[in-house]
């Protein structure tokens, strides 16, 4: 594509006056925001800027790629898949798609620890299922695109430089309208394979308006920082559409460039006076870990108002450290705002008032595990008398208005206030359905629109509570543990790092159901190796009452989902292949004994 801007970042101010995402789709929000000057910059692994994208060029550029897009001849919705790299020719390709009345589809850009071959038949399955008519690569993974597309019959794979010599047509552009499919969001597949969620128009623009307006109250002069991918959710809907919509500049960095070097993110929200960012609790950890208070360019976080939290889980702890100690920094932890939400909701699903910080509802853990109620310990006759287990669940807010939650049974009956059970969401954010799946649908969305999400919580007085996910819960004698638990206790051991130890449930030859936890360990002496196994399994003991077997591996063996979280359901099937393994080498042992 043609040579970007890099001479400076696009200003704060977008000098339009601050719409709340009160369009009819997403074109005709970009060619509002196009009317001012704010727009998108990415920087580099060294945190340097080397491009800008004002919102003005990218309508430009984007209306000038749909009419070489439409002289391919393909049908209305066809799909377009687009390795999301974290690159200005990304949301070219997607707004194009918008302006032509194509769907586009965000693949993953990320080659895994499973290496070249699993990334390759990631894509190909993603391809396949999402039928997809043209696919586009930047340069650095064309390759792999190109043999994943090899049998598959697509009618143009390449470069962005591919399509940008394509003949520009001279036809009226017609955008993709409310109920059309505004793009498909796969899943990250953490508990089963990924399903293409199909997101109109409609159902995301209602989304942005309650994130914009209602979440985060957005105000004229605010900034967006992301490290998210735009393959995931968060990434593509709340720091590439969210920020367009609202007429706000955003400051991107590559997903590894953050990885390998956190703070670049501390950076960006101190060099270029952030408001608004947000993370998985991993992110949180990772950074608070890296930083250096006593680096030669301090930090000044003051401006940083929203430090959204979600994505999974959210551990108190991890927040509490992470605002402990880049305090001296100015970051205010009345800045964390919790939200829930998950791409078959567009995004959004609930979020905790802002400025407030994190709100907890601290309860008897094991009063809950037995009997799936959340008491209040100020409430709790055992835990006054016999001081046994609490836990703090962050309060994850209000649903955003037109939007209902409600908890349920295993019967579908609805539960009342406190109860822990499946949450189910109905509003006008919620999905078509699954594209080409019309049976996986019916199993998640009933006809009159309620949506089963398959996380656990509970409400309180109209706010929600997360507990785990109903596929990943480890139910040992009738009692419920949720693996972010396990995992936890785990992390806190100086030997394990963030996201290096996944807690699963496997079923013994008895049938019994038992703890384990894979734990990705570098030491190679087998007396700190066993030191750490017993020291776990004493922790895990005192703290949560169960027994759970620790299996040390490799660095890069624990499987991942496309937007980087553990894989629980992957691990599970390789823990279990390993055992298999062992098992059969036994016998062959034994068998070889009783020949001799």
């Amino acid at each position: 594509m043609d040579k970007m801007n890099i001479s400076n970042p696009t200003p704060t101010e977008s000098h339009v006056p601050l719409r709340n995402a009160d369009f009819s789709n997403l074109a005709e929000a970009l060619d509002y925001a196009a009317k001012g000057e704010s727009g998108l910059n990415f920087y580099d692994g060294r945190g340097k800027l080397h491009a800008t994208l004002p919102y003005s060029e990218l309508q430009q550029k984007a209306r000038a790629l749909a009419k070489r897009l439409l002289g391919l001849g393909m049908e209305r919705g066809a799909r377009v898949a687009i390795v999301a790299e974290t690159h200005p020719d990304f949301p070219r390709f997607f707004f194009a798609c918008q302006y032509a009345g194509y769907t586009p589809v965000p693949l993953p850009a990320s080659i895994h620890l499973g290496g070249h071959k699993a990334y390759v038949e990631q894509l190909k399955g993603l391809l396949a299922k999402s039928q997809a008519t043209v696919a586009v690569a930047m340069t650095e993974f064309l390759p792999y695109l190109l043999e994943a597309t090899a049998g598959l019959e697509l009618k143009l794979v390449g470069t962005p430089q591919t399509f940008d010599d394509l003949e520009e047509q001279s036809v009226e552009l017609y955008p993709l309208q409310a109920e059309e499919n505004a793009y498909l969001q796969y899943t990250s597949g953490s508990t089963r394979f990924p399903r293409g969620v199909m997101v109109s128009e409609a159902a995301v623009m209602h989304n942005l308006a309650g994130i914009i307006r209602d979440g985060l109250k957005v105000r004229q002069g605010d900034r967006c920082v992301s490290w998210l991918p735009y393959y995931h959710d968060m990434g593509l809907v709340g720091f590439v559409l969210a920020p367009l919509a609202a007429q706000l500049s955003v400051d991107y960095l590559a997903t590894r460039d953050f990885a390998m070097r956190p703070r670049l993110w501390l950076n960006l929200m101190s060099n270029n006076r952030g408001t608004i960012s947000f993370g998985p609790p991993f992110g949180y950890e990772l950074s608070s870990r890296r930083v250096r208070l006593n680096d030669a360019k301090p930090l000044d976080l003051s401006a940083w108002r929203v430090a959204g939290v979600g994505a999974e889980t959210i551990q108190i702890e991890i927040l509490e450290a992470f605002a402990e100690k880049l305090k001296p920094l100015g970051f205010n932890r009345k800045a964390f705002v919790a939200s829930y939400g998950m791409a078959e909701c567009s995004l959004a699903v609930s979020f905790a008032p802002i400025d407030l910080g994190v709100m907890v509802d601290e309860i008897d853990a094991d009063h809950l595990s037995t009997y799936q109620e959340a008491l209040p310990v100020a409430d709790s006759s055992e835990q006054k008398s016999s001081g046994c287990r609490t836990k703090k669940l962050v309060n994850c807010g209000v649903p955003l208005p037109g939007h209902e939650i409600v908890i349920r049974d295993e019967s579908g009956q609805t539960l009342p206030d406190r109860k822990c059970g499946t949450i189910h969401v109905r509003g006008p954010s919620v999905m078509r359905g699954y594209f080409a799946a019309p049976v996986a649908t019916a199993k998640v969305l009933s006809a009159d629109g309620w949506l089963n999400t398959g996380d656990i919580g509970y409400l309180y007085e109209g706010s929600l509570m997360i507990t785990g996910r109903e596929k990943d819960m480890i139910i040992i004698n009738g009692r419920n543990f949720w693996p972010q638990d396990l995992e936890f206790y785990a992390e806190l051991q100086p030997e394990i790092r963030p996201g290096d130890a996944s807690a699963i449930s496997v079923t013994t030859d008895d049938g019994l159901e038992t703890a384990v936890m894979v734990v990705q360990y570098r030491e190679t002496d087998e007396t700190k190796r066993n030191e750490l196994s017993v020291r776990l399994s004493r922790i895990i003991r005192e703290e949560v009452g169960i027994n759970c077997t620790i299996e040390l591996v490799p660095a890069h063996t624990l499987p991942r989902t496309s937007s980087g979280k553990l894989s629980r359901a992957g691990t599970q099937r390789d823990y279990l292949s390993r055992q298999e393994e062992r098992k059969q080498v036994i016998d062959d042992l034994l068998f070889e004994k009783q020949a001799i």
